[in-house]
């Protein structure tokens, strides 16, 4: 089979082909075609997964291009991992919304609607183009901010495209390990948006467990989200949210810790892998080592504003092995490739099983995965309090989408003004227009 991976020159790309190197089964992917408008980011990532690939028998065949139908032809599974202004307009993204007083994260409030203002147009046409040339295959989202990516695909590709997270995976499974359960047994009642979500119940053995562990201090000081919540806090919602909704909850601790440090998650990307491609240019023999030892830093420095607000200490080799989105983009294959049934936490239509949400509201919930795609499946249903936010969210995400396809300011400036982090038009109407006078991208929505 032919993987597609579209963002090919992306950072996280050897962590998909790591995994794909230990996939033995029948029916595995024997061709990897990594598309990229950038052909140095390209050669460097092409250099990793050739050194990942020493020793592998028969490992998948790599190829670059940086022609887009070339590599879409002809592919079974394609990966969107796109980064349309790169992390230079990430860095742009959290520092405007920082200098007019709001959380400038990448995909949550103003620095996640402007990330989607400029991704939205490009991934449009990449499904038009996927619908035209590779009418068959299934297109797999990993673009962020990746629920409102995956709704503005569906009307090109239907239910061939689907998005996926490793953040519920991960936050269901530190979970079930805090109890001492195995996290592939269990059932995650998990429901809400992309980035805002909750786990409402861990089922195993017929018993929801997740009472238990919100009762146990011990058991929720054992990973991630515990310690960034806190045991109080998450008795009284009932529930474990997504590490973004720390965000949310904590919003005025959190902005003035990102304030107050000396470069954004963006800029220290930026730096960062800049040095890292830059590197790997000049001793392309050294790419796969120089690749782990980035890599190392930028999990052990993930969310470290939200860590230290809630003086949760650094994270534990527990917290980061969550299996990652690489393992869920592979589960999700093999089970559609080989009709092998699988349940999985995915960004899909609603189809009615969240009530307060239309049917085509793209939603991120467990799904029953086999060969005729995702289909999600009952859950409880969100809470007045839940609902509420994912109601203001998901109007935000509609908004943006509104933007973007019909080149609407007036839609742009009710996305930014409806968001919960953001307090106030004024500022809404600042944030469109500085944004667009530093983002080029985002040029289609001059006055």
């Amino acid at each position: 089979m032919k993987l597609t991976i579209l963002g090919g020159g992306g950072f996280r790309v050897p962590l998909v082909y790591h995994a794909l190197l230990g996939d033995r089964g029948d029916g595995r992917i024997t061709s990897v075609i990594l598309y990229d408008t950038d052909a140095s980011r390209l050669a460097a990532i092409a250099a990793v997964l050739g050194q990942q690939a020493t020793d592998v028998a028969d490992a998948p065949v790599v190829t670059a291009t940086t022609d887009l139908d070339e590599a879409l032809r002809g592919a079974d599974f394609i990966f969107s991992a796109i980064r349309v202004g790169g992390l230079q307009g990430r860095t742009v993204d959290e520092r405007v919304a920082l200098d007019l007083g709001v959380l400038g994260q990448e995909t949550v409030g103003a620095g996640g609607i402007a990330y989607g203002l400029r991704t939205l147009p490009v991934a449009v046409e990449i499904a038009q183009r996927i619908a035209a040339v590779a009418p068959d295959a299934w297109t797999i989202n990993f673009t962020n901010p990746a629920g409102m990516v995956t709704e503005a695909m569906i009307p090109h590709l239907g239910d061939r495209v689907i998005g996926i997270c490793d953040s519920p995976s991960g936050l269901g499974r530190r979970a079930a390990l805090a109890l001492g359960v195995d996290p592939s047994t269990a059932f995650y009642d998990y429901a809400g948006l992309n980035h805002l979500g909750w786990l409402r119940g861990l089922r195993s053995g017929g018993v929801d467990r997740l009472p238990e562990l919100l009762q146990s201090a011990d058991a929720l000081a054992s990973f991630e989200e515990g310690r960034l919540f806190g045991a109080d806090w998450l008795r009284s919602l009932g529930s474990i949210p997504n590490e973004y909704l720390h965000y949310y909850y904590f919003a005025r601790e959190t902005l003035a810790a990102v304030q107050g440090v000396r470069q954004t998650r963006g800029a220290f990307l930026l730096e960062q892998q800049s040095a890292f491609y830059a590197e790997t240019g000049k001793h392309p023999e050294q790419a796969l080592e120089l690749w782990q030892k980035t890599r190392a830093e930028r999990e052990s420095t993930y969310m470290v504003e939200s860590r230290e607000v809630a003086d949760a200490g650094e994270r534990d080799e527990r917290d980061m092995a969550a299996g990652g989105y690489e393992q869920v983009a592979l589960s999700l294959m093999r089970a559609i490739a080989h009709n092998e049934r699988a349940s999985l936490i995915l960004n899909v239509r609603n189809r009615g099983v969240l009530r307060h949400l239309d049917d085509d509201a793209v939603v991120e919930i467990p799904c029953t995965v086999d060969a005729n795609g995702a289909l999600p499946v009952t859950v409880s249903q969100l809470t007045d309090h839940q609902a509420g936010l994912v109601g203001a969210v998901k109007a935000v995400e509609r908004s943006t989408i509104e933007a973007a396809t019909a080149s609407s300011r007036a839609a742009a400036v009710k996305a930014f003004a409806q968001h919960p982090l953001v307090d106030s038009v004024t500022v809404a109407r600042s944030l469109l227009d500085t944004y667009v006078e530093q983002l080029p991208n985002l040029g289609y929505l001059r006055p």
